[in-house]
């Protein structure tokens, strides 16, 4: 079997969201390969849509249907231990991906002998048929750069570990996965965000196909829309198992600097600024907890040498105004934020 694609589903059914991307699958130019999709304790018709490709396509698409929900760690877990394919692929089950995308992607592996390769992606706001591509608007997004690919050295280790890209747009040598013993968290939102960075540190050579095969549907209720404080959380709970994760797989002495600034990044940074703009009922005892719990786990974190460099200036500042008083910071990024929206507003 040249390829395993598993697709972690949980109530995908509305709007043939769940359909556009199972057909994006079958419709692929791949030799051999194998649909593992994951029904993760759906409550609407997603298993029955998902038994129907089954029965249509039966020697392709396999269904694993979970009794309780995991999320979607525990989904392609679950994925991974029916997977038989030399490569492995992921994605996300509202999103669709162009005919020829994993053929690409095998073909560059084959040629380049690499163990990891990617590709871009477009985020777009509704589905569209491949052949009308084209005609789409969309935003291209580059996953990752030149400068990571190649054999992974130490410098391009660093690279990955700071700037890990997407999983979805990826294909993986399953062997590295299982010689390993890679997997994802599970019942827990962002567990991209820990195994992203933590399973790049294995591959030894990746590569990138420079154009947009996978297509990232962003609709308002989506999870990136709606930041709770128990999400919050989670990307937390992520950041914690990376960090974990680094030193007792022996990584974190070599990659101490940039472990350490990622886990900042995704446990502090990017988790106090999008639970201010974005966030419902913001409370000050979060932020005031976070504070705490991010001091405890890197002291003085901003001596970092990628914390100046890429952390945004103003952000830099917002967060020397947090360490000396949560109170007026607090107080400060909501009333600044309240008078840009009305601003925004005015005009």
């Amino acid at each position: 079997m040249e390829l395993s694609i598993i697709v972690p589903v949980y109530n995908m059914a509305a709007d043939d969201k769940l359909k556009h991307c199972m057909d994006s699958l079958i419709a692929q130019t791949v030799d051999e390969y194998e649909i593992i999709a994951v029904d993760d304790a759906s409550t609407d018709e997603s298993l029955k849509v998902l038994r129907s490709y089954e029965k249509k396509y039966p020697g392709i698409v396999k269904v694993i249907a979970c009794k309780e929900n995991q999320r979607q760690g525990g989904a392609k877990n679950a994925g991974l231990e029916q997977a038989s394919g030399k490569w492995v692929g992921f994605i996300d089950s509202d999103d669709w991906i162009m005919p020829d995308m994993y053929q690409k992607l095998i073909k560059k592996a084959d040629a380049t002998g690499a163990d990891l390769v990617g590709c871009d992606y477009a985020i777009v706001t509704s589905y569209c048929e491949p052949d009308k591509i084209k005609q789409t608007q969309m935003q291209v997004v580059e996953n990752n750069t030149q400068q990571q690919t190649g054999v992974l050295d130490e410098e391009k280790h660093k690279k990955l570990i700071l700037r890990s890209g997407s999983m979805v747009v990826k294909i993986y040598l399953r062997q590295i996965i299982e010689e390993n013993h890679l997997r994802f968290p599970e019942r827990m939102f962002y567990e991209d965000n820990c195994a992203a960075p933590l399973w790049s540190m294995y591959f030894t050579h990746f590569e990138r196909v420079e154009e947009p095969l996978y297509f990232y549907l962003t609709l308002p209720a989506s999870t990136t829309h709606h930041v709770t404080w128990d999400k919050c959380q989670d990307r937390m709970k992520a950041a914690k198992l990376l960090l974990e994760e680094s030193r007792a797989r022996g990584f974190f002495q070599q990659y101490q600097k940039e472990i350490e600034f990622r886990f900042t990044e995704l446990f502090y940074v990017t988790t106090l600024f999008s639970y201010m703009y974005s966030g419902k009922r913001q409370s000050i005892k979060h932020t005031r907890w976070l504070k705490k719990q991010m001091l405890e786990a890197v002291d003085r974190f901003w001596e970092n040498p990628y914390y100046t460099s890429m952390v945004a200036a103003e952000d830099q500042k917002f967060i020397r105004i947090q360490m000396k008083s949560n109170v007026i910071f607090f107080l400060y990024y909501r009333l600044l934020f309240a008078y840009r929206k009305l601003r925004k507003g005015v005009r």
